[in-house]
């Protein structure tokens, strides 16, 4: 089972493409950001907290975007053109933030110029296309990271220490629930892929991270309850709320419950249940105050949104790609990562289309 997870393409250092990298190791990172919507302002923001990475470059489509960008941040150069970023031999590693069928062409592109890549999720929107990028970053030798950033939140990461230091003994069962404040635009669900491909993936990928091993067989439903609009889009597209169970290698089975509007705010919670005991993350809070009253005890609503939720996470994750290139450490979150995440997520979506238990072997690679 672990071997059909393994990337399609085993790594092989291409002195031809290393040597058109000019950076040192241990110096500064000069960084490009493709991309500058909200994504790319929150990475944007990021990097001027983190020592050890300059942001040197931002571009974006539309140039209005990346100017006031460039300004907000004080990023010395912006452009329409992200070849300008891929040209600048200055240019050490590039975030790609620009929307997601965008993903492979660029990581294919930044590759073969050498640049080290930190790449929003998904590596591409099919499995051909993740494969295929995949194939050319093996081939260069160059460094990539997804942003699974959830994998660096303190809260799943102390989740994960208690089940890797064995202080819950082994696990049983675990919940995960990620329920988003409000839908998100209608025109933004049409290329989105479908819940399972762009909300349930992040829970996917934690469920597995968490694990530590790999999943053998899936079953999900989708529903349409809380955003109409998009009811009569097509598959996955018209789904706002979906519940997934996993099965994985250990024997443990994970519940995944997703919901694309919560009235009280952004839900992130995980329980993972064990032989010898049970951890629990809650949401997290503007503060941990409790009014407390004659007819109720109240408290503020969660953090709104993901931007507040992970920022903390954002940072961590950051901070760690940039580590990686300047001392060469392993990178926690691959493209392999993302590649399994959406062998899940297609599994998912089948298993809602069909009403059945689908097995991961019945994704295949291209």
């Amino acid at each position: 089972m672990a071997s059909m997870f393994k990337t399609a393409v085993q790594t092989s250092r291409a002195s031809s493409f290393i040597s058109r990298r000019s950076y040192s190791s241990g110096s500064t990172v000069n960084v490009g950001i493709i991309g500058a919507g909200r994504i790319g302002r929150v990475h944007a923001q990021t990097l001027a907290g983190v020592a050890g990475a300059k942001l040197a470059w931002i571009t974006d489509v539309f140039p209005e975007g990346a100017k006031k960008a460039a300004e907000d941040f004080k990023v010395p150069a912006w452009s329409q053109n992200y070849k300008d970023i891929l040209n600048d031999p200055q240019i050490h590693a590039i975030w790609i933030c620009s929307p997601s069928d965008t993903h492979a062409p660029i990581i294919k592109e930044a590759a073969l110029a050498g640049k080290q890549i930190f790449c929003e999720k998904p590596v591409a929107t099919d499995l051909k296309g993740t494969e295929e990028a995949l194939e050319v970053v093996a081939k260069t030798g160059v460094k990539m990271f997804l942003a699974f950033q959830r994998r660096f939140d303190p809260n799943f990461m102390r989740v994960k220490k208690a089940i890797v230091s064995g202080e819950i003994g082994d696990p049983v069962s675990v919940r995960l629930t990620s329920r988003d404040p409000a839908p998100p635009p209608v025109d933004y669900v049409k290329q989105s892929g479908g819940i399972f491909k762009d909300m349930a993936i992040h829970d996917l990928d934690m469920s597995r991270f968490l694990m530590g091993c790999e999943p053998v067989e899936i079953f999900a439903q989708g529903l349409n309850r809380v955003d109409p609009k998009i009811k009569d889009l097509e598959g996955p597209l018209a789904y706002d709320t979906a519940l997934t169970l996993v099965k994985y290698e250990n024997g443990a089975v994970v519940t995944i419950d997703n919901c694309r509007k919560a009235v009280y705010g952004y839900d992130q919670r995980a329980e993972v249940f064990g032989t010898k005991g049970c951890v629990v993350s809650e949401n997290n809070y503007p503060s941990n105050v409790h009014v407390w009253g004659d007819t109720k005890v109240s408290r503020d609503l969660p953090l709104n949104f993901f931007m507040e939720r992970y920022a903390d996470a954002y940072k961590n994750e950051t901070v760690a790609f940039v580590e990686n290139i300047q001392k060469g450490t392993p990178i926690v979150s691959t493209g392999n990562d993302g590649r399994v995440a959406l062998i899940m997520a297609m599994a998912a979506a089948k298993s809602a289309a069909e009403n059945r238990i689908v097995k991961i072997s019945e994704i295949k690679s291209y």
